[in-house]
């Protein structure tokens, strides 16, 4: 798994060092810059790939945005001379790279200052400045020597999931599969498009893995109380108006309290937080899925305690679907809190705060003694809203 991710430099976030787990919740007021700690790895991750231009970016959802606006510029800090994200796993194997992104060139890809990869043991890239040597500054060496590197060497596999990671931030109408998903991807696309397909592949995956499978489906479809079913049909022209978009492939839900003859409906009908549901489930769930990935907002359109709910279902979700996978997020709603066993070390909870100077500051909180005995008295989200946990808006 990726364990400590450092960032130098990048929008509001000055120097930070991150200590991950397997779930990772970033809390915090607006703006304090928790999807910026996402889209640093995102950074990295198209970095691994080989280069870093706006469709790499986007790719892995990335804000584009102007150039000036990537790098920290601080009025109470030296204005760095790059960008530096850098990634370590379990096993030492390390990547990390200084960026140099054109503020006034024409050239569209940022440039590479400096670039390392290890294994944990051996220095598989070893790079200095780009300029004292015949290199292609805008080209990674990293992505060029996996080829000579075996599959399970610590160093490939890291630079696999780097490339991989994205960040998946799902919008309503892409659910219903009414508008298309512009960044499409396996096992669903990044704005949720592509719904009926990974659920569809979801529900084969589960099934095909007896009793257990079957009772993970279970805890997925429990969580829509008002749905007896879920299917998906390719012939579902009868349960939707002719006026509206429609993939090849949709949802069909089954509603346990209707009559028969009118209990049926699609993805455009259906409560957006049965969709949010089945979209978290199938990122969770399905092996096509990014081994490491990130959700903006999970918390949107969830009734709190379904959200706590699900919260509690999202560790046991990666475990089955791989010991090695990883999920990062970031909630505004308090009762996402309510979900996370921070008895469990491998569930961390981020407080993101800015400090006086605008400094994006991101706090590890553990479940300390006294963090502990409060919460006999009152639930984590109760604890933050009181204060207690930091990262509150000052208004």
């Amino acid at each position: 798994m990726l364990r400590k991710l450092s960032v130098y430099g990048f929008k509001s976030i000055h120097e930070e060092s991150i200590d991950l787990g397997r779930v990772n919740c970033f809390i915090g007021a607006n703006g304090v810059g928790k999807s910026n700690v996402l889209e640093a790895l995102g950074v990295l991750g198209a970095a691994a790939n080989g280069v870093v231009d706006d469709e790499s970016l986007l790719r892995r959802g990335v804000r584009a945005g102007l150039p000036r606006l990537y790098k920290s510029s601080f009025s109470s800090e030296r204005t760095p001379a790059h960008i530096g994200i850098g990634i370590v796993g379990s096993h030492e194997e390390a990547y990390r790279v200084s960026l140099l992104n054109p503020l006034d060139s024409p050239e569209p890809a940022w440039s590479y200052k400096t670039e390392v990869l290890s294994d944990g043991t051996h220095e598989i890239v070893s790079d200095g400045v780009r300029s004292k040597k015949n290199l292609n500054p805008q080209s990674g060496l990293a992505a060029l020597k996996l080829v000579d590197l075996m599959p399970e060497n610590a160093a490939a596999r890291l630079m696999q999931r780097l490339q991989e990671y994205a960040i998946y931030c799902p919008n309503t109408p892409s659910l219903r599969g009414i508008v298309p998903d512009v960044q499409a991807r396996q096992p669903v696309g990044l704005s949720g498009g592509q719904l009926a397909e990974s659920f569809d592949a979801l529900r084969k995956h589960l099934e095909s893995q007896g009793d257990e499978g079957e009772e993970i489906l279970d805890q997925v479809l429990e969580l829509i109380d008002w749905v007896a079913d879920v299917q998906t049909t390719s012939h579902g022209g009868s349960l939707i108006s002719s006026k509206v978009p429609r993939t090849t492939l949709m949802l069909k839900f089954t509603d346990r309290f209707m009559n028969r003859s009118r209990n049926e409906l699609t993805a455009y009908d259906a409560s957006e937080g049965a969709l949010y549901i089945l979209f978290c489930a199938a990122l969770c769930l399905l092996p096509k899925a990014p081994k490491i990935l990130a959700i903006d907002n999970l918390d949107q359109a969830l009734n709190p305690r379904l959200l706590a709910k699900l919260t509690t279902f999202l560790g046991h979700w990666l475990m089955h679907n791989g010991p090695d996978r990883q999920l990062l997020f970031t909630a505004h709603n308090p009762a996402v809190l309510d979900g996370l066993d921070l008895s469990d070390p491998e569930i961390r909870l981020f407080a993101v705060e800015r400090n006086s100077n605008g400094l994006t500051v991101v706090r590890r909180v553990e479940l300390t003694e006294q963090l502990a005995e409060m919460n006999l008295q009152y639930p984590l989200s109760r604890l933050w809203m009181m204060g207690h946990l930091g990262a509150v808006p000052n208004v």
